[in-house]
């Protein structure tokens, strides 16, 4: 299982991204889908969770401000970043929990990473 994720770059302060993360490979079914970020010097952090049924988890400090969202056909998940802070500065990695078949227990994929730089 492959995640390619995509959407980071740099922008100003009060600015927007997306970003996407499309997973490929041997896949039955995808469970948990999920954005995590990493600034230097830092330990990684969730940022937001979506469940196959579309709920959501975020962290306090972006809530209101991201938007997690997934389509289960294109096995994409995809966080919009509005308002953004030069504290949001971080590699952003995407996570699945994904079901190569019917009879095992998932595991959790990590996508590269990809680098959102705000500015202020």
């Amino acid at each position: 299982v492959q995640l390619q994720a995509s959407g980071g770059g740099l922008v100003q302060a009060g600015g927007s991204l997306r970003l996407s993360c499309a997973a490929s490979g041997s896949i039955f079914h995808i469970g948990a889908m999920g954005w995590y970020r990493q600034a230097p010097g830092k330990q990684r952090e969730l940022v937001a969770t979506i469940t196959r049924g579309r709920d959501t988890n975020y962290a306090d400090s972006v809530k209101g401000r991201f938007t997690i969202s997934r389509d289960n056909a294109k096995n994409t998940v995809y966080l919009q970043m509005n308002s953004l802070k030069p504290e949001d500065t971080a590699v952003y990695y995407c996570k699945t929990e994904t079901y190569s078949d019917p009879w095992t227990v998932g595991d959790d994929y990590w996508g590269r990473g990809t680098q959102v730089t705000v500015s202020s």
